[in-house]
């Protein structure tokens, strides 16, 4: 795999809503096709959650976006309970409904609101790797939006002065530099995959995939915590 210049400051404005639409043009059809069953099965990187709940909160915090209704404690784990809790009469269809509709229209609304919503579009993209991950799908946290997520991962993570570290990635031509450079504290180094470098920055378990990382304790990397 090749991606673009990681290491580009400029922000891509269009970005965050393609990796939302690449996304979408790869789960919807997924969740499309499978039986009302899969949707209670548990998500494991969302302690308590089912696959269903993963789903409602997604397409919640997307019309949020799509609707520009941010309130106080907006993505709290409080609010997203009652998002959630809001769509408890729902049928599975309507969720995947909404969430694809989230999916094509919140991209314009994030490209415009300047950066301060880019990262939920990150989100949006691991959480769609938790359902995956929930249903043994192969490359959970990899695809056609890998490249992308790289890149938006490397500038949150540059602007909000994480820990540095240098990745060497396994299906990457190039270096991955993440987090501060103020050159404070010498970069970490990471060796291994995109998809398990993913997982460490998602806090999700890198469920036994060879890596090597050198510097930095796992739990510091979690963007999510």
């Amino acid at each position: 795999m090749t991606t673009a210049d990681l290491h580009d400051d400029v922000r891509d404005p269009e970005l965050p809503g393609r990796l939302l639409a690449v996304e979408r043009d790869t789960l919807i059809p997924l969740l499309r096709g499978r039986p009302d069953t899969d949707f209670a099965l548990p998500a494991a990187a969302c302690p308590g959650w089912s696959v269903r709940h993963v789903l409602a909160h997604c397409s919640a915090a997307l019309m949020r976006v799509v609707e520009n209704r941010f309130e106080k404690d907006v993505f709290s784990p409080e609010a997203n309970e009652r998002d959630i809790a809001e769509r408890a009469g729902w049928t599975n269809a309507r969720v995947v409904d909404e969430l694809e509709r989230g999916m094509t229209e919140a991209g314009a609304v994030i490209a415009e609101s300047g950066g301060p919503l880019d990262m939920i579009a990150l989100g949006e993209w691991v959480h769609a790797g938790d359902v995956r991950d929930a249903f043994g799908e192969p490359g959970a946290y990899g695809g056609d939006g890998l490249p992308d997520a790289l890149t938006l991962l490397a500038r949150v993570c540059r602007e909000r002065k994480h820990v540095p570290l240098h990745a060497d990635l396994d299906d990457v031509d190039e270096p991955l530099r993440l987090g501060d450079r103020n050159g404070e504290r010498p970069p970490a180094r990471f060796l291994g995959g995109s998809a398990t470098l993913v997982r460490l920055y998602a806090g999700r378990s890198p469920t036994g995939a060879p890596y090597e990382l050198v510097g930095v304790a796992e739990k510091e990397l979690n963007l999510f915590r």
